[in-house]
């Protein structure tokens, strides 16, 4: 049973990655989509919103200068902003003064 456990695991392991990426991929086309080419939502503007998409596709290609980023953080946030179920309450959403 607990050989099955663990098989069941790397399956996930080995899955998961490209399911992370295409969320990561996903959220930022929708930043892009929302924040710079359509507007709807002015909370945040359209350079931060593209900066941010950035790094969530910089995340999902594991890009070097983005190894400072805290991967669950940024999942996390994928997921709030596509659910559109305040994003900005994430530690990375950029802070408007």
């Amino acid at each position: 049973m607990e050989g099955q456990k663990s098989g069941a695991r790397s399956d996930r392991a080995t899955a998961t990655p490209n399911a992370y990426c295409s969320l990561l991929l996903q959220a930022a086309d929708v930043l892009r989509s929302r924040y710079v080419r359509f507007r709807r939502d002015t909370s945040l503007s359209p350079a931060a919103a593209n900066e941010l998409a950035n790094v969530f596709e910089g995340v999902a290609k594991g890009y070097s200068e983005f190894d400072q980023i805290d991967p669950n953080e940024a999942i996390a946030l994928a997921h709030r902003l596509i659910d559109d179920d305040q994003p900005e309450l994430s530690r990375m959403w950029p802070r408007t003064e």
